[in-house]
């Protein structure tokens, strides 16, 4: 059901029973398209099948219209909900910028698209729940409690797959850069130039790595795996059709997420290696910490950040620099904090911190011209906020990096690196190459040196 803001919208009716657990890569596979994933470390996991309502928009008023009709649909909830974790939410994201979801592989992504799962199971701290949602024709108390103990019923049927051994990963046949290494070298040079001429501070360029695969994506457990890889994490996953594709991935980069007053956000900008030791590794961040490039690149992030959050925000307070350490990678980050002056609806958080330097570049304008004439590709919901909207208006929305658009035989990867004076253009091609590692691993069948080649 495709909701605009002119649109009146039917009631909502939400009913909730606690299950027993089954398996995550069951019961993604034995739910209905579309689906929807969701869990950050500090968030439940929620596996969400079907649309009892979708919210779309596009152009440049679509966070706006994405929040007009979230409040009307949760305006006339009837909602028993059992835990906070199973409330009634609304699942989606945002292209990067109007018009970015021109291009392949973005055909069937709407600038905006949020969904309120049909079927939803959360996964919580105080056990598994089972939520069934309508609203519209369908949205009926009765036909709810009905639909609730058929699922219920079904989901206890699941086959748990514990005698079989979990699907392995597809294998690349071949892969394709949208970007040449010449063609890097000379962007990032011409970047470069631009930032020494004062015509920009920062900009943020990304590539695009097409594979083609040797088998079956398996999507199920793709997701399983990151889940173990990238607990601390946010990882998202949306197919906005029936199936046929899917945006997923594991990012560290949280936007904002707002409960009552409280605002929670990140800086997370500047990057280096792994170490093959504990020793080299140690090495590697405290090398992080003093280098010059790397921390006047964060401080553009963080102090832009904070810039974005004071015309809302009572107080505003950042923690200490400090490094995150990932599977692949390891960045400098600064936690930060604000109380609002007010009570705000997230998505006002989230368009006016959309998009950070982390991703986009100062100044916003001249970077995001910058980003249109070098990128040979659209970027999509690359780099873009996804997350949830719940009937208060609070939420959690995360930067969708270290992502790809995956089909049953193709995936779409992306990365990007930040560009100041002092970049280097084979430094960042490096970057690029590690930022792709958390999705190449799920693709490559068990051979690290398949994959991305130097072209």
């Amino acid at each position: 059901m495709e909701r605009a803001r002119s649109t009146s919208v039917p009631p909502l009716v939400s009913r909730t029973t606690e299950v027993d657990a089954p398996p995550f890569a069951a019961a993604f596979d034995a739910l209905s398209a579309p689906r929807t994933t969701w869990s950050a470390p500090d968030d439940a996991l929620v596996l969400g099948s079907g649309a009892a309502a979708t919210l779309a928009a596009s152009g440049p008023d679509r966070f706006a219209e994405i929040r007009s009709a979230a409040a009307d649909l949760f305006d006339s909830g009837d909602v028993h909900a059992g835990t906070e974790a199973a409330r009634p939410r609304v699942f989606g994201g945002f292209a990067f910028h109007e018009g970015a979801c021109d291009g392949d592989p973005w055909g069937t992504f709407p600038e905006a698209r949020f969904v309120l799962p049909r079927v939803q199971l959360t996964f919580a701290e105080n056990g598994a729940w089972l939520t069934v949602n309508a609203a519209g024709p369908d949205a009926a108390v009765d036909a709810v409690e009905d639909r609730l103990a058929a699922e219920t019923e079904r989901l206890a049927g699941i086959d748990d797959g514990s005698d079989a051994d979990a699907p392995p990963r597809p294998g690349i046949a071949e892969t394709r850069r949208t970007t040449s290494r010449a063609a890097w070298r000379a962007s990032v040079e011409a970047a470069v130039d631009r930032i020494r001429g004062d015509d920009l501070r920062k900009v943020v360029l990304a590539q695009a790595l097409e594979a083609d695969l040797a088998g079956e994506f398996p999507l199920a457990a793709t997701l399983e795996r990151l889940a173990g890889k990238y607990p601390d994490c946010h990882r998202y996953c949306f197919e906005p059709d029936g199936g046929g594709s899917a945006f997923f991935g594991a990012t560290p980069e949280r936007l904002v997420s707002l409960r009552g007053r409280t605002v929670e956000t990140d800086a997370l900008a500047g990057t280096t290696g792994r170490g093959e030791t504990p020793s080299e590794d140690e090495w590697l961040a405290q090398e992080l910490l003093e280098d010059a490039k790397n921390v006047h690149e964060h401080r553009l992030v963080a102090d832009t950040v904070r810039e974005q959050l004071e015309p809302f925000a009572a107080s505003v307070s950042a923690g200490d620099r400090r490094v995150r350490r990932l599977a692949t990678v390891q960045h400098l980050h600064t936690p930060i904090t604000a109380e609002l002056d007010a009570d705000r609806h997230v998505l006002e958080l989230v368009e006016a911190l959309h998009p950070t330097p982390a991703v986009g570049g100062l100044p916003p304008d001249r970077a995001l011209e910058t980003i249109h004439e070098t990128e040979p590709f659209e970027r999509g919901w690359y780099a873009a906020p996804v997350g949830w909207i719940d009937a208060a208006g609070n939420g959690a929305f995360a930067v969708a990096i270290r992502s790809a658009v995956a089909t049953p035989r193709r995936a779409t990867l992306f990365a990007g690196v930040g560009l100041v004076a002092d970049s280097d253009p084979d430094r960042e091609w490096d970057e690029i190459q590690l930022k792709y590692r958390p999705i190449l691993d799920e693709l490559e069948a068990g051979d690290e040196s398949a994959g991305a080649g130097d072209d």
